[in-house]
């Protein structure tokens, strides 16, 4: 742990200057810090040297003097846990010299005691270091409960709110979905309820600490917020941690620039990330460093961390006027959709409500389909026909989804202006979600922000496959909607033959 000689040394040191003297090694025996204290206490300074990564011990032991024979304190076991040394040793000094050691170690995941203790006579104190690390780090990785070969980002994920409980609960199932398409791995959730909001930390700060811990014991890399963090937030948070922190919005970001493909898609989502970094590069610290790369750093590349604002504000004002002419593209385009008076019918809904499927179905297409969340993220528009030498074009959009960050609407209006050349809109609704009365709220508010609210809508209750008959024949009536299976053509009939009577038949009337 310590040779006597070095103890003996730090010791004569600590006593003459009346001040504790810590010290950090690596597991190789090297000194990597030595940290002069008060009389009271030792600030660790950061340790980016020597960062956790996947591993469930760091490879650095920390020992320090204490002027008085007194144990490890809490502030010491708080230490053991979030920066996950390999083992922390108090030695007391008597008369200059070490008198007793107090050392503490982490447990592994699932024991009845979070850390063990040692206190013994110093010079009686007798421990094969290296094999003792070794043994305990391979005995934490075995209880820790991830599969060593999945390389999957670990995440915990994180509720706190003064909502209901039970929107809370169905909002973490949406985040669930969303981690999953980002491929993260969720080891936990944590959902917490609060009399008032923390406007440093969200929540308290016993218990985000509590859930730091917890999260490393765990082996999480990632902590994801299912509420939007402030920038001060953010950095607040990442200050009590070396683990990744992104909220929300950013999730939603990384799954953007995942599925984008096409030059508007990736345009866009560059842009929306890059306005919500903006404001999170101010004095920037770890709290963005950390997410180099991976969740949440996913997109224009590792490289947009590294900008400064003026160059980020630069890159921004090149794609708004890279999309400026790719929608005076697409105007050019409607133009001509205009002048052979093809009409225009979209689909519209919350993501994953299988748009993309009916689409293929009804068009004997192949667009992509995954049951995920933002699974196809580029506009497609295909040709269907009807009888009589009736044709319509009939467009997929981009999925919706509650609380949809700001910028990425923002960024996607150009796309989403498309809609308002729609002579129909279908909204999707996903009929066996227990969520679906929620997302079609979500969907209209969406519609209403981009006035789009005026549009004629057909409802389309999807997957009537999984839904009990009594069931959906209520929910077709109350929502005076038509019910199919996107998968089954042969449900479609009554899906067609209404969007036959709203565009055709309508205007018939109404030429009448």
């Amino acid at each position: 742990m310590i040779t006597p000689e070095l103890a003996r040394y730090i010791g004569g040191l600590s006593h003459d200057l009346g001040r504790q003297i810590g010290i950090i090694a690596a597991r190789n025996g090297s000194i990597t810090h030595v940290i002069v204290g008060d009389a009271n206490g030792v600030f660790i300074p950061e340790l980016d040297a020597y960062p956790l990564g996947r591993k469930a011990l760091r490879g650095l032991r920390y020992i320090h003097t204490h002027l008085k024979d007194e144990p490890l304190n809490n502030e010491d076991l708080s230490d053991l846990a979030l920066l996950r040394f390999d083992m922390i040793a108090a030695i007391s000094i008597k008369d200059s010299l070490p008198h007793t050691i107090y050392a503490a170690y982490l447990m592994p995941y699932g024991s009845p005691k979070k850390h063990e203790t040692i206190t013994e006579d110093f010079y009686r104190f007798d421990l094969d270091f290296n094999s003792f690390v070794h043994s305990l780090e391979d005995e934490i990785d075995r209880s820790r409960v991830i599969d060593q070969k999945d390389r999957r980002e670990r995440t915990i994920l994180v509720s706190a709110s003064t909502g209901p409980r039970y929107g809370m609960e169905d909002s973490m199932e949406e985040l669930k979905e969303l981690a999953q398409s980002s491929e993260l791995a969720v080891l936990d959730t944590v959902i917490q309820r609060l009399k008032v909001v923390n406007p440093k930390y969200l929540l308290g700060e016993g218990k985000l600490r509590e859930i730091v811990i917890n999260a490393m014991d765990k082996g999480a890399t990632l902590l994801v917020f299912d509420q939007d963090l402030a920038p001060s937030q953010v950095r607040a948070i990442a200050d009590t941690t070396e683990l990744k922190v992104i909220d929300r919005s950013q999730l939603i970001l990384d799954i953007f620039a995942r599925r984008a493909h096409s030059r508007d898609g990736k345009a866009q989502v560059e842009l929306a990330q890059l306005k919500y970094m903006l404001p999170r590069l101010t004095g920037k610290g770890t709290a963005m460093s950390r997410l180099m790369g991976g969740i949440g750093g996913r997109g224009p590349g590792e490289m947009k961390l590294e900008l400064d604002r003026r160059r980020i504000r630069d890159r921004i004002a090149r794609l708004e006027k890279e999309l400026k002419i790719l929608s005076e593209a697409r105007r050019q385009r409607k133009q001509r959709r205009v002048g052979n008076r093809v009409p225009i019918v979209s689909i519209i809904g919350y993501t994953n409500a299988g748009k993309s499927t009916l689409l293929n179905t009804l068009t004997r297409s192949s667009t992509i389909v995954e049951d995920k969340m933002f699974a196809t993220l580029d506009t497609a528009s295909r040709r269907l026909r009807f009888p009589r030498d009736r044709e319509i074009i009939i467009t997929d959009t981009v999925g919706f989804i509650r609380d949809l960050p700001r910028d990425l609407l923002a960024a996607f209006k150009a796309t989403l202006e498309e809609l308002e050349d729609a002579d129909l809109l279908i909204h999707l609704v996903d009929m066996a979600s227990p969520r679906h009365e929620q997302q079609i709220a979500s969907v209209e508010n969406i519609l209403k922000d981009l006035k789009l609210d005026g549009k004629p809508r057909l409802l389309v209750l999807n997957k009537l496959d999984q839904v009990a008959k009594d069931e959906a024949a209520y929910m077709e009536a109350r929502y005076n909607a038509v019910a199919l299976s996107a998968k089954q053509p042969e449900t479609l009939a009554p899906l067609l033959q209404a969007v036959e009577q709203s565009i055709w038949e309508s205007n018939t009337r109404a030429q009448a």
